[in-house]
């Protein structure tokens, strides 16, 4: 570090942070830019496919009543190939709520190990700070409070009794 470019102080030493800004190169402050075109491009993708799957099962349930309502129609095997659509769905449901219970009991044991000790560590870093607080306000602030109380008193009695007389 080249000392001699660098202000000093009268005592010899250099400026403390004009010493660092020299030492280390200038950190340009991160720009708040809108959301990546790629992100929004497949947020997109994926808005359309799901409106192209909702609008083709759409127009299968149509299909299928009209195809229902034809005089010649075979309901009975229909009606037992939607039997067992049902129990397949009703397999997946189920499946479906195994993974959430899963899920739920994850986040539980998060909330239990990692964020109640998180939380415990800030109470007790509260109840500190306000400890704290309170020292410097009976050691600090309250005797401040009544020197100023007693000087403004004594000022008040200085001027009733003027000793103090402006020329």
């Amino acid at each position: 570090m080249d000392v001699e470019n660098h202000p000093v102080e009268p005592n010899g030493t250099p400026h403390l942070a004009e010493a660092r800004a020299a030492e280390s190169p200038p950190v340009e402050a991160p720009t708040r830019q809108g959301p990546d075109p790629e992100s929004v491009r497949k947020q997109r993708k994926m808005v359309l496919i799901g409106v192209f799957a909702v609008l083709l099962f759409v127009a299968l349930i149509v299909l299928a009543v009209i195809g229902l309502l034809q005089p010649a129609t075979p309901t009975d095997k229909i009606r037992d190939i939607f039997i067992i659509f049902m129990a397949l769905e009703s397999l997946l449901i189920g499946l479906v709520l195994v993974i959430l219970i899963v899920q739920l009991a994850r986040l539980i044991n998060l909330l239990q190990n990692d964020i109640k000790p998180i939380l415990d560590s800030t109470n007790e870093t509260v109840n500190t700070l306000r400890g704290t607080v309170i020292f410097l306000s009976d050691n600090l602030t309250e005797p401040i409070v009544k020197l100023n109380e007693f000087l403004a008193a004594m000022q008040q009695v200085s001027k009733t009794l003027r000793l103090f007389r402006r020329k």
